[in-house]
């Protein structure tokens, strides 16, 4: 399935009661976490963007990218051979993050099989030169482990002014020890680390990194969780709702604000401190 064909085809709904928002670019980023050490906190796998990147350009995020038509492909492929898989489209999003993840950070997650450091850089090589997932998966004998990708937010930032508007489903993912080799793809990516969700909002108020608005709002809900399971449990109690940040004026300042009942401590910032992808 491509793209194109599913935009033509998007008749479907986000919940039982909230229709589907007009379409953007589909993406999909994830949040992967490793145990905290003695106890301390989880941590989160970020990176830094490439300065010369179109969208996020030196900004601190999550693993991820836009969905390709591959994805939908491989999507379609799988979700064929379930009696209750999932929708095409949710898998194909699962699957982008899979790749992207593979792909920039050289992690093989959401996958299952003789996955090894080797195995998966030799992984990630090849998928730099074909650009799908689908033959990697065939070479080495992994197969897809969807359920381990979490469904916990989703993100359509509408603005007027853009012409490039993603609309980003996030999910949640465990590496448990976390005991894995990463290193940046030194082309979308150049720098990967490590930190407690409350430690990359420090970095960013000392100035260390920047953070446009959905990933300072995603660090804000995550600084709740103690682990993995506790996020795990939030994200599934609380269904996902298509976010779209809208402008307040009504104050004395504006405000960009976001709805109040998807798991987020703070839904609001001032505008003229919001930075923007």
């Amino acid at each position: 399935m491509s793209i194109a064909r599913w935009r033509a085809n998007n008749a479907y709904m986000t919940s039982a009661t909230q229709a589907e928002p007009p379409l953007g670019i589909p993406a999909a980023t994830v949040v992967i976490f490793r145990n905290g050490e003695n106890d301390a906190p989880p941590e989160i796998l970020m990176q830094i963007r490439s300065r010369t990147m179109a969208f996020a350009g030196g900004m601190a995020v999550f693993p991820g990218g836009r969905v390709d038509d591959a994805d939908f492909e491989l999507a379609e492929a799988w979700t064929a051979k379930r009696e209750l898989a999932m929708p095409v489209h949710e898998a194909a999003h699962r699957i982008a993050a899979i790749r992207e993840t593979l792909e920039e950070a050289g992690l093989a997650l959401g996958m299952t099989g003789a996955i090894t450091d080797q195995t998966a850089k030799a992984g990630r090589e090849m998928l730099d030169k074909d650009n799908s997932l689908a033959p990697v998966l065939e070479t080495f004998g992994w197969q897809l482990n969807l359920d381990a990708i979490i469904p916990f937010a989703r993100w359509f930032p509408k603005n007027e002014n853009i012409s490039r508007v993603y609309d980003t489903r996030f999910y949640l993912a465990d590496m448990g020890t976390g005991d894995v080799t990463i290193s940046a793809d030194n082309s979308e990516t150049t720098r990967l680390f490590w930190v407690t969700a409350q430690g990359a909002l420090k970095m960013a108020e000392e100035g260390e990194i920047k953070l446009i608005f959905p990933t300072r709002r995603n660090l804000e809900r995550l600084a709740l969780f103690n682990s993995f399971e506790e996020a795990r449990a939030q994200a599934e109690a609380i269904p996902v709702k298509t976010i779209i940040p809208q402008i307040d004026e009504s104050g004395d300042q504006p405000m960009l604000r976001i709805m109040e009942d998807a798991g987020y401590p703070i839904t609001a910032e001032f505008l003229d401190t919001v930075m923007r992808g």
